[in-house]
């Protein structure tokens, strides 16, 4: 099998030819059904625009309800960076699917005064008319187990800056916030959003931080135990990395003392995706391997837990053919299958960012931004909707 066969080529495809009804001895030919292919379709696209990098802002579903965020803002094109110009707001958009990703109203929760930031996530551009709300020192007093509850965590730079976090009582409609994340000793923070629930007063959080040198960066595992009013960081997720960086964390509980995470990893030579496994509930972390061993010039996992207990990772592929691609393991981030690819039609490394939930179904939508020839150059925020091949 090729490492690049298309997902539709990995399921097995067996035909029931001529199968003969017992009524009379004599009936139809059946056949069972091809395995559905990959469906791609867009959450947002607009002329002259940039959507990008829902892995910063998140993802959350409730059944077949699905909200993901992402940044939008103005074309420009920028050579091998990101083609957003700079000198414009970057704006931080929800879109709201209610049938398990086949169609997407968008959200503008700017417009009602929510998850405002400085703007733009790099170049702190304000958006016209807005006030900013102020940063608040942590509060307390959150449920994480409400049953339409939300958290985002945010920041305002990729190097050393400063962490916020926002949470919603009725699945994004509204939201509270910003407040303060601590820095846990290091020169700044740069926290994406990604979370795991514990009980109703406990959130532990994988983030991003600052090197000693301010640079980007090493991943870290923080907890609060008193509903977000204080966060004590539990352990540094790897060594702090000499060149390069290790960055962008996400996570999947195994039990109640496994917790498995991927990073988006960087040295001078390549770029990879690897895992850690902590035993002890995020008290300490064991280098497991490459769950990817090569991402082109680099991007961020995505990972959930399917129904089935394997894990799925997914993550865009920045080199030729530029593409969004999966990988399975059924042993807890061990070893990993061989990569699932969900698309290969990118027009440009500016791609990926992904962030993915399992429908009630067993389907897997996966939401990601991506450009292509047939659409143009702008960006814009794609979905996947695919079936994962059988175990």
């Amino acid at each position: 099998m090729s490492r690049h066969a298309p997902l539709q080529f990995l399921a097995i495809t067996v035909l029931l030819g001529a199968v003969a009804c017992t009524t009379g001895g004599e009936g139809p030919a059946t056949e069972a059904a091809a395995p559905e292919g990959p469906r791609h379709l867009k959450v947002y696209f607009e002329k002259d625009m940039f959507g990008g990098w829902p892995a910063n802002h998140g993802i959350w579903s409730w059944g077949d309800e699905i909200l993901v965020g992402f940044g939008k803002g103005h074309y420009k094109e920028a050579g091998l960076s990101h083609h957003i110009d700079r000198e414009k707001p970057e704006i931080a958009m929800l879109a709201r699917s209610l049938d398990g990703g086949e169609t997407w109203v968008l959200e503008d929760p700017g417009a009602q005064g929510y998850l405002l930031t400085e703007g733009g996530y790099l170049h702190g551009v304000t958006r016209p008319g807005v006030t900013l709300p102020e940063l608040r020192e942590p509060e307390g007093g959150v449920d994480f187990t409400h049953p339409d509850f939300a958290l985002t965590v945010r920041t305002n730079s990729i190097h050393a800056g400063i962490g916020r976090t926002f949470y919603s009582y009725d699945r994004g409609r509204t939201w509270d916030g910003p407040f303060r994340l601590p820095s846990f000793g290091a020169p700044g923070i740069a926290p994406r959003t990604d979370y795991i629930v514990d009980s109703k007063d406990q959130c532990t959080l994988f983030i991003t931080a600052a090197k000693s040198n301010e640079r980007e960066g090493r991943p870290l595992c923080v907890r609060t135990t008193d509903g977000g009013k204080t966060w004590t960081r539990l352990a540094w997720i790897g060594p702090e990395p000499a060149e390069g960086f290790s960055i962008m964390p996400a996570s999947v509980r195994l039990s109640e003392s496994e917790i498995l995470v991927t990073v988006r990893m960087r040295d001078d030579s390549r770029r990879w995706i690897g895992a850690y496994l902590s035993s002890d509930d995020g008290a300490s972390w064991e280098y497991l391997g490459e769950a990817v061993p090569d991402t082109g010039v680099g991007n961020p996992p995505a990972m959930i837990q399917l129904e089935d207990g394997r894990i799925c990772l997914v993550y865009g592929y920045r080199a030729e053919p530029f593409s969004m691609r999966a990988r399975l393991s059924n042993d807890h981030g061990r070893t990993w299958s061989e990569d699932i690819v969900l698309r290969d039609d990118g027009a440009s490394r500016d791609i990926g960012y992904p962030r993915a939930v399992q429908r009630p179904d067993g389907k897997i939508v996966t939401v990601y931004y991506f450009t292509d020839e047939a659409s143009g150059p702008e960006r814009y925020i794609g979905a996947t909707i695919w079936t994962p091949p059988s175990p």
